[in-house]
Formats: structure tokens, C-alpha cells, sequence
């Protein structure tokens, strides 16, 4: 053995394989998703391959650490209260129940709870396709207390998700209205636009707007709405199909804006 350990961790979402000295200072890591060992110092090269060789898996390449493009450099410098990236699915709602969580026993669930569910359904079927140049970011805040559900940026484009919990129940749509089940319809279609709206002027660049069911028994759409996409979650994966609308760099750019929440402070 050369005295080098290899310290498993995890930065924004993605496994590193940091390899350390004795001290704990760091001589290199690999990236297992860009299958590249960076090299702090070359002369160590060998005695780092050695100690990475069980933990590799086909070719990589080796050298020293890129250098940080501009949109990583904007992320770098975020303070981590300004940076929306580690929003879990539904972050909103859950600090809203850790300071309220209503009474202990109620005749009917809390709205929120099934609020929450929803999102946190659809935020997991979106991280599932993160990568492959795609980001995906939660429960955006926007000024006056509304929020993009969820965000997604990818070489297809930029979508803002907004979830409508509708487990086991009939979902009738006639624009701008939604109904579900027997309940009185509400237009909602026009918050999706309205949000997708502040999105498009926040960023820039245009925002596609998404209504996502969950869990619905049955949808009936009278005409398509205008300019509303409408999915059931399980029709997400639908998002991730390739598009030729923006560049990596332009993604990475946008992704950067986006997760800085001072962006959405003038929308």
C-alpha cells in the first residue's frame, strides 16, 4: 500500500472519490459520473491510480482539474442561503409543517400533506432524470408568496411544473378551468401561465408551462389549452426526451441564474 485512502463523498447530488494523505489532505478525485481522475499534483499520478485501481471502472482519463467555466464559477460564489439547488421536492410545504403542523386529530387530512405527497412524487420521478446535461430544481420561490412547483432545464428546453395532487379521482380539464371529481372547477391553468410567465421574464429566456396530475383515475381534456403542456406523472420521463432547443453551455448558464434566488426576487 502507497498510504493513500480513497474517502467516498457526495457534492451537489454526485459521488466523488477523494484520495488523501495520511493527514487528510487531498492529492486528487474522481469523478465517476465524467470518468476523470483530477490530479493535484502529477507526481503522484501512479500512486494515486493504484490506490483508485478497485474503484474504477473502464477508461478514464487523468490529468489536472478543468478549469471552472463561468456558470460554475457564478455557483461556487453563491452564499448557501441564496442557493436553491439542495431544495428538497416540496421544501415549502415541509418548513410550513415543521412550524405549523396543524392540530393532532381533524376530521378531514390536511390539504398540505396531500399537497406534499404530490410534489414529493413527482420531484423523485424528476431527479431520476437529472443528468445528461439536465437539472431539475424545487420549490422555486416567487415574490409574494407563489412558487414553481418545479423547475426543469435541459437541452429540451425550460418547464415550469406546477403539481396538482389528484389520487384515485376524475380530472376534467375545459380552459382555463380544472376539476376534480365533483368539485367546483377552478381556473387553474391560468396560475400555470402566470407562473411560467414570471419564470420566462426572471430568467429571459422562455419557460413552458406544465400542469403535472398525480395519481388520477381518469382525464378528460375537452380541447387542448393553450400552451399549457398537461401530464400525469408517469408521462414525466416524457420531459427528458432530447431537444435540440438549447446548448450545454446555454443550460449551464440558465442553471446557474436559476438557482441564485435573488433572480426570482424581481419577478
Amino acid at each position: 500500500m502507497n498510504g493513500l485512502r480513497v474517502i467516498p463523498t457526495w457534492r451537489h447530488g454526485q459521488e466523488r472519490l477523494y484520495v488523501c494523505l495520511a493527514d487528510g489532505g487531498n492529492v486528487a478525485w474522481y469523478d465517476r459520473e465524467a470518468a476523470r481522475v483530477n490530479l493535484l499534483s502529477d507526481d503522484r499520478r501512479d500512486e494515486v491510480l493504484e490506490a483508485l485501481g478497485p474503484f474504477l471502472a473502464g477508461p478514464v482519463t487523468v490529468g489536472p482539474p478543468p478549469v471552472p467555466t463561468p456558470a460554475e464559477l457564478a455557483r461556487l460564489s453563491l452564499h448557501p442561503d441564496d442557493d436553491l439547488a439542495p431544495n428538497r421536492p416540496g421544501e415549502a410545504l415541509l418548513v410550513a409543517l415543521e412550524r405549523d403542523p396543524g392540530p393532532a386529530h381533524r376530521l378531514r387530512p390536511d390539504p398540505r400533506r396531500r399537497a406534499l405527497a404530490a410534489e414529493q412524487s413527482a420531484g423523485a420521478a424528476l431527479d431520476r432524470l437529472d443528468g445528461a446535461g439536465r437539472h431539475t430544481l424545487h420549490s422555486v420561490p416567487l415574490p409574494g408568496g407563489d412558487r414553481v412547483h418545479h423547475l426543469v432545464i435541459g437541452p429540451g428546453g425550460l418547464f415550469a411544473l406546477h403539481v396538482l395532487p389528484a389520487r384515485g379521482q376524475r380530472v376534467h380539464i375545459t380552459d382555463p378551468l380544472v376539476a376534480l371529481g365533483r368539485r367546483e372547477p377552478l381556473p387553474l391553468l391560468r396560475r400555470v401561465r402566470a407562473d411560467a410567465d414570471r419564470a420566462s421574464y426572471a430568467l429571459t429566456a422562455e419557460v413552458h408551462p406544465v400542469l403535472v396530475l398525480v395519481g388520477p383515475a381518469n382525464v378528460t381534456v375537452t380541447a387542448p389549452p393553450r400552451s399549457v403542456r398537461v401530464l400525469t406523472d408517469a408521462e414525466l420521463p416524457d420531459l427528458a426526451r432530447p431537444g435540440g432547443m438549447l446548448k450545454p453551455a446555454d443550460v449551464e448558464a440558465l442553471h446557474a441564474m436559476a438557482r441564485d434566488r435573488a433572480t426570482w426576487t424581481r419577478v
